[in-house]
């Protein structure tokens, strides 16, 4: 079992709403699905909203003491023989083992045991290998087979904490956002007059909210003034959806766009084989990793194979060196045509890794700001409890430069922009990458 990156972006219930007061009931959302027509619409109490905490708190089986050494034990032998690092980037591996055995020993209940399991891994300092509860694993699988199944607004938004709200990076199809009007690059300020983001925390709970309850949203459009929109929360259950559509061009040319908010479930791999059949032969393509915060090699090999074939670069541990193999799967001319790959900060992972493939193989030039450098590449470790330590295990070759992608990709063109300042049709790095293609 092997990802490179949990997506940091966050799915999320969008419930609520963003005008200072308490709404009232009588709020007229902008739609009411058949699923709550004739039912009275409620609203969650501002006193329950501020009770709520930034995250979600997953309940987990309970684990005795004895089984949280074992477990422990275990991961230890797991990280010692097989982390990529074996400096442990300066880390006294021994006294972290120590201290944290002893602490375990000590007694912790169930939540706090798998809270230092996690702060535990996060230790070794690689800002990527990291430990999932029994919990977070079965979210996980539902995320990664495109079962989200919940009851909101239907948004995947990207926090911006220094601005203090988050950023709608896709619209769930048929959800409550979707016939709202809410589109990509909007923002989402506050939720029920609370802010969605404070003293450097994600709210997220403040959009929870029961099914068939309205949420009145503070949403920034790029260029706009706030503004309130009243919805209701139902449920939804569809997969993250791929943005792809033509870019508008004063040449003629066809130029494609597709953005990949991740590698994070396998329905991404159809939906990106039929926008290329949808686009047909193309002059160029867009590919826009500025959000892509890596998954799964089920998401991105499959992918990969539309647009290169070969060997790309080797998996390298710390006694091994593995091939990265890709056989061609074309639809269209994708093996063929010229590619722009739009990168950020936000760009980590398999997100990189796929990027800098085609970088290196001379399929494709990179635009925008220099990535994370978070390419090791993960083993998840299963343990009986259900829990997976994810453990950087690999790094990556490229083929031909063997550049060290640690430092990040550097971009062929700079582009910096927040994704809140912009639409499709003024991207500051759309309009780049139509330079580096050779079209207007």
């Amino acid at each position: 079992m092997f990802r490179s990156c949990l997506s940091a972006a966050i799915l999320s219930v969008l419930f609520c709403h963003g005008s200072r007061a308490q709404p009232a009931p009588s709020a007229t959302p902008k739609y009411v699905p058949p699923a709550c027509q004739g039912k009275p619409i409620t609203v969650v109490p501002r006193e329950v909203a501020l009770a709520q905490s930034p995250t979600e708190i997953k309940t987990n089986p309970p684990i005795a003491k004895e089984d949280q050494l074992k477990l422990f034990d275990v991961l230890v032998e797991i990280i010692s023989d097989v982390y990529v690092y074996p400096d442990f980037h300066g880390l006294n591996w021994p006294a972290a083992v120590k201290e944290n055995r002893a602490q375990i020993g000590r007694g912790l209940e169930t939540e706090a045991f798998y809270g230092a399991m996690e702060k535990f891994v996060l230790g070794l300092g690689d800002q990527h290998s990291h430990f999932d509860s029994p919990a977070k694993v079965a979210a996980d699988k539902a995320s990664l087979a495109g079962q989200n199944n919940y009851v909101g607004i239907g948004a995947l938004f990207q926090p911006l904490l220094e601005k203090k709200r988050v950023a709608i990076l896709a619209v769930m199809p048929d959800s409550s956002a979707e016939h709202g009007g809410l589109k990509q690059h909007d923002a989402l300020l506050t939720v029920d007059g609370l802010p969605m983001v404070a003293d450097g925390k994600v709210y997220q709970q403040r959009t929870r909210g029961p099914e068939c309850s309205v949420a009145v949203l503070t949403i920034q459009s790029p260029g706009q003034s706030a503004r309130d929109i009243t919805l209701v929360r139902y449920r939804v259950s569809a997969p993250v959806p791929i943005y792809a559509r033509l870019v508008k061009t004063a040449d003629g040319s066809r130029i494609g766009y597709v953005f990949l908010p991740s590698f994070f479930d396998v329905t991404l791999v159809e939906q990106v084989k039929q926008a290329l059949t949808g686009f047909g032969s193309l002059d160029g393509l867009i590919i826009d990793n500025r959000m892509n915060t890596g998954g799964s090699s089920k998401v991105l090999l499959p992918i990969l194979s539309y647009f290169t074939t070969g060997t790309v670069g080797h998996l390298v541990g710390r006694t091994t060196r593995r091939p990265m193999e890709i056989t061609a799967n074309p639809i269209g001319n994708s093996q063929k045509v010229p590619l722009v790959i739009l990168v950020s900060k936000e760009t980590v992972s398999y997100g990189e890794i796929f990027s800098g493939i085609l970088q290196d193989m001379g399929r494709a030039k990179l635009a925008g700001q220099r990535t994370a450098g978070r390419v090791e590449t993960l083993r998840g470790h299963i343990f009986i409890d259900g829990s997976i330590a994810w453990i950087a295990e690999e790094r990556f070759d490229p083929v031909n430069s063997h550049a060290d992608w640690k430092s990040g990709l550097k971009p062929d063109a700079e582009v910096v922009a927040d994704w809140d300042t912009f639409t499709l049709d003024n991207d500051p790095g759309v309009a780049v990458a139509m330079k580096l293609l050779g079209h207007r």
